[in-house]
């Protein structure tokens, strides 16, 4: 759990990521290797960060901070 103690929402945001990273990448996929896996994995990351758009926050996550810092 990476929540504070009697705090369970702390946990949310990684329960959501690692559920769509499961979701979206690993469910129904064999790989054959786990240097197969690990590189769809930091792809799919990448993915994630800079090309997946967020509803809330109507762009990717990276695209969002450079607007915030502009």
């Amino acid at each position: 759990s990476m929540s504070r103690k009697g705090n369970c929402f702390d946990n949310s945001p990684m329960e959501n990521f690692f559920g769509l990273l499961k979701q979206e990448m690993y469910y129904g996929v064999i790989y054959a290797s786990f240097k197969q896996w690990k590189q769809a994995i930091e792809a799919w990351i990448h993915y994630y960060n800079h090309h997946r758009i967020k509803t809330k926050l109507g762009c990717s996550p990276i695209q969002y901070r450079e607007q915030m810092t502009a």
